[in-house]
Formats: structure tokens, sequence, C-alpha cells
């Protein structure tokens, strides 16, 4: 039952993970995106956008060219 979990949130994070145009924009697409991962897995919400805001800005500025 939790496999089923964890997959529905990867699939969620996944359609909802894009780079933004501006810092500003990259952070708040991770958060929600980590937002959403959490409130699947049920865990705390605060630190799944945290950590989403984070790898998503982090992702975006060492990729620059995957956005």
């Amino acid at each position: 039952m939790r496999a089923k979990r964890i997959i529905l949130a990867l699939a969620a994070c996944t359609g909802l993970v894009a780079c933004g145009d501006d810092p500003g924009e990259q952070l708040l697409y991770g958060a929600g995106a980590g937002y959403l991962g959490a409130a699947v897995l049920d865990t705390n919400r605060g630190v799944g956008a945290a950590a989403g805001a984070a790898a998503n800005l982090l992702y975006c500025q060492e990729h620059p060219e995957d956005c």
C-alpha cells in the first residue's frame, strides 16, 4: 500500500516540476511539488515544500539547458 502512495507522489511531482523563468518561480514550482508529494505520502508538508523548493532551484541553476 505504501509503495502505491509513493508511486502516486512521484507521478504528481513529475507532472508539476517545471523550472520557471526566474528563481522566484523556480522556488514556487518546487515548493508546490514538494508540498503535494508530502501530502500524498502523509508526511510533514512544510518540510516537503522546503525540500522541493530547494531541490528545484538547485536543479534549475545547475542544468539551465534542461529548463
